[in-house]
Formats: C-alpha cells, structure tokens, sequence
C-alpha cells in the first residue's frame, strides 16, 4: 500500500462543498462562470467566463539499477485534451502533472495559467518537512530534499488558487476527484529512488445566494516508492480521471497480454526484463532495458494516435529525454475586425501584428 500524509489544513475552515454530481464522463473542457450576487444590496455585473483544458491519461513509472523511467500515455477524451508532459525539475527529479493545466479566459483572449509549462518554476517559499523522509546526522540533504518536495506541493497550490479564487458560480466537480494531482519521481543521496503522488481538492462555500468562494485545499501526499516491504517492487502506474481506467502495463504483463507475449518471444532479453518485473526483482533491471521493453510495450499496447513521452532520470547521469513531447498545434490567432468595422480615431498600439 501507498503511505499516506496528510498536512495539516490551511487556516480556513469549509463548509461542506455544493458540488453538482459529477457527469457520466468528465469533459476536458468546461466552463466556469462567477456569478454575481444576486441580493437587493449588490448591483448584478456580466460573468467571467474561464475555459480549462485538462491534461488526461497515463504515467507509468519503473524503478530500476540505475535509473528512474518515465512514460507517458495521453487519453484524447475530448479534442482539446492536452498529454501528460514529464518537467525536469532538477537533476535528479521529475514531475508529470494531470488534470487541470490550462486555463483560458476567452472574453479577453488571455491565458490565465499553464500549470504544466510552469512547473518546473513553482516554489513556495514556505516549506516544511514531508513526514517519511527523516535525515540522520549524517544526512542534511534527504532532509533538503524533504523541504523541496513541500516547497512544490506549496508553489502548485498557490498558483491554483490564484487562478480559482475568482470563481464565485457553483462549479460542476465530484467531491472525490483532484483537480490537479502531480506525480514526482526523483533520486535521493543517501536516500534512493522515490516516487510521490500530491492530489490537489477543489472545495466551495457559498457565502450568499449562488455566490460561492472556491479554493483549492493542500495536498494530500502519497508515497508509491519505496513501496512496503511486504509489496513487489515493480511498476507504478497513475491514470487521470478516475473514471473508467484501463489496464495497467503491469496487469497486462499478468494476464499475458498476446501483444506483450509477442514482444517477450522475439528477444530473450525483453523476455528477461518483463519476468523481472513481474517478481519485483527490479534491481537486476538495467535501464538501456527497460527503456527498450517500455517502448516497444506501450507502443504495442496503445493507440498509435496517442501522443507519447519517456524520460529518464539516471541516478548518476541525471535527466535525459528518450522520446520528446510532441509540438502542440499553435493557438489560432483570434479574429480581426474587418477594415470596415474599425472604429475611426488614431490608430491603436493593440492593433493587428505587421505582416
């Protein structure tokens, strides 16, 4: 089992969240409006109205000899869903982000926030230690460690609740499903591999008639890596929304996927790697390949309209891309008025760009 730690809640008490019931699949794209309030006292003004786009789909994680891998997987559910992109955030560490990582405000074309391009730059000068990695005498850098792990969880709150604390409408949002969650791999001196999943709760009150206050709750911090010593140490795999997963990589090895069982019959040495796997025996796992098995297994396995990344952070090498995220499209441009319909008056600074 994972180990769960909870921080301590903010300094802010919730009432109980008014959420609606969360749809029958969840939309990559939805709309948030802040509604005025809608009392004798307050003059009604127009609603604000922010697009997020989600980032959906899966990150397998393998701990090996050497190295930490990291594959992603995207679930196109919706057309402008966003694939889940590893950020380098140190050395030795990485970080996938899920869920909501674009926000949009359409009305004045502005993009309010990018959670995963901004990742790898999202500290929070507080930080307190994350329970589960204690330092010996001996051992102030696990402890540092420790420190930035609570220094990201903080920085990606804040950012969210920058970006959530104008929403003021009753937001569409299951209780029980993050709104963020990010998955954080890395290697430690002194310590070794570890690998953390921080879900982010999006909670309400309503504090008048359809006037709610919106905010987004500390994380709650799971440890996958080191797993227990009861447990096999083999691959993790995360998967946003929680609705209607698929199999893992590693279930599919179990019930000896035909497709998985092809690639171990073509190469002595993938049919070595995927055994290892599956007895926990990841220490005899060399990374050149379980790069290869990966690659060749999740490409078998999925949609090849799926966009893919791997990396991998080696534990003396450090981070390194094998296979790159895929360019995004460009936005389109927003329309210009015709010649005709510009207003007459001095030319402005926020006109069209030059040709």
């Amino acid at each position: 089992m994972s180990r769960r730690h909870e921080p301590e809640p903010l300094h802010f008490r919730p009432g109980p969240p008014r959420l609606l019931a969360f749809a029958a699949a969840l939309a990559v794209i939805f709309v948030l409006r802040t509604a005025a309030v809608q009392a004798q006292e307050t003059t009604e003004s127009p609603s604000e109205e922010v697009v997020v786009n989600f980032a959906t789909g899966r990150v397998i994680v393998a701990v090996v000899k050497d190295a930490i891998i990291v594959a992603t997987v995207e679930n196109p559910i919706e057309p402008q869903t966003h694939p889940p992109i590893p950020v380098q955030l140190n050395a030795r560490r990485i970080g996938v982000m899920l869920g909501a990582v674009d926000w949009f405000s359409p009305s004045s074309q502005i993009q309010l926030a990018r959670l995963d391009r901004e990742l790898a730059h999202l500290r929070s000068q507080f930080a307190s230690p994350v329970p589960g990695i204690k330092a010996a005498p001996n051992q102030p850098l696990a402890q540092a460690e420790a420190t930035d792990l609570e220094s990201v969880g903080q920085g990606v709150l804040e950012r969210l609740n920058r970006v959530a604390s104008d929403l003021h409408g009753k937001v569409a949002w299951p209780p029980t499903e993050p709104i963020v969650q990010l998955v954080l791999a890395g290697y430690l001196e002194n310590y070794g591999p570890e690998v953390w999943q921080l879900s982010f709760p999006l909670v309400q009150e309503m504090r008048k008639l359809d006037y709610y206050d919106t905010r987004v709750t500390r994380p709650v911090y799971l440890q996958f890596w080191p797993p227990e010593k009861d447990q096999v140490h083999t691959l993790l795999e995360f998967q946003y929304p929680s609705e209607n997963k698929s199999q893992t990589l590693l279930e599919l090895l179990q019930a000896k996927d035909p497709r998985l069982e092809k690639i171990c019959a073509s190469d002595p040495k993938m049919r070595e790697v995927a055994d290892r796997f599956l007895l926990g025996d990841y220490k005899k796992i060399l990374a050149v390949d379980a790069t290869q098995f990966l690659r060749a297994a999740i490409s078998a396995t999925t949609d090849p309209k799926f966009r893919q990344t791997l990396a991998v952070v080696g534990y003396e090498s450090g981070f390194e891309w094998v296979l790159r995220p895929p360019a995004e499209p460009k936005s389109a441009a927003p329309p210009q008025p015709a010649e005709k319909d510009r207003p007459e008056g001095p030319p402005s600074l926020l006109g069209p760009p030059s040709q």
